[in-house]
């Protein structure tokens, strides 16, 4: 039975500048940051912000995000759950990146690979 059919979940919305990630209805509309009024990123049901320390956390994120990927676990109707694996730090979007560019990958293929090992081939 589809998951997102039967209940309406909240996703997380991201203002990577402020480190703020906050939970709102999936409803299309643009939802603002509370703290800086600028538009916050849509990152998905599974998103786990770090901590607002974390920089090398959130440099990851900010790169993710802009590649266009968001942090999804299950199929887009909630039915099956296909794991996706994001990275962490910065020094994880660096490995990614120079094996990416090293096997003519794209970012969004680099940074959505469930292992990096899966990028080589």
């Amino acid at each position: 039975m589809c998951r997102y059919a039967e209940t309406v979940y909240k996703v997380h919305y991201v203002c990577v500048p402020c480190r703020k990630s906050h939970k709102y209805a999936w409803d299309g509309a643009e939802h603002h940051c509370p703290e800086c009024r600028r538009p916050m990123t849509f990152a998905g049901h599974d998103f786990a912000a770090p901590s607002r320390r974390d920089g090398s956390g959130w440099k990851a994120v900010a790169a993710v995000l802009e590649a266009g990927l968001a942090y999804e676990g299950f199929e887009p109707c909630g039915c099956a759950r296909e794991p996706k694996s994001r990275p962490r730090t910065a020094a994880q979007v660096r490995a990614r990146r120079r094996i990416a560019r090293r096997e003519g990958l794209s970012d969004v293929d680099a940074l959505g690979a469930r292992d990096p090992d899966d990028l080589i081939g």
